[in-house]
């Protein structure tokens, strides 16, 4: 049982992957380096973060780990606030920017400027874009270039465990 949900889970994030990224340094036409503000980094051991996360979030967060699939959490999710990183407070999307992609996470087709740092992942045989909180480095989840086409083409898909959600006032 376990073999089958494991292969499904891979069957899915290959699915939910239509569109490869590409080995190109910009993200939504901004260069890396425009998009990354200068924040004062938050540094804690490892003991520091397992004390303050769930192990869930830990697992995300730290270990860069995936969430399951599925429509639980912020999947389905569309009150008007902001989503900030779980592990630091950090502001990173807008609720205006969240969709519905039907991959089974949370999408958003951009992020606050200066919170989402991007490295080049090539993990399970594929080639992605990581994003990760500018302010403490954690996981976020992938960006893809198969979001909507009348905005900015981009579907930063995000992990739940990473992210909680502040209702505007």
């Amino acid at each position: 049982m376990k073999k089958i949900v494991f292969f499904l889970t891979i069957a899915l994030l290959i699915s939910c992957n239509s569109i490869a990224q590409k080995n190109n340094p910009e993200v939504s036409g901004v260069k890396k380096q425009q998009m990354t503000k200068k924040t004062d980094k938050i540094v804690k051991t490892e003991a520091e973060w397992r004390s303050t996360l769930t192990d869930q979030e830990y697992y995300v967060l730290r270990e860069k780990g995936t969430d399951r699939p599925g429509d639980y959490g912020y999947t389905k999710h569309f009150e008007k606030g902001t989503y900030h990183c779980r592990a630091c407070d950090a502001q990173l999307f807008e609720s205006g920017s969240k969709y519905e992609s039907h991959c089974g996470w949370p999408s958003f087709d951009d992020a606050i400027p200066g919170t989402i740092d991007f490295t080049k992942d090539s993990t399970l045989g594929m080639i992605r874009t990581e994003i990760t909180c500018t302010k403490c480095d954690g996981h976020l989840g992938h960006i893809f270039d198969d979001g909507p086409q009348d905005t900015t083409g981009k579907r930063y898909c995000v992990n739940t465990s990473s992210i909680k959600f502040v209702k505007a006032e």
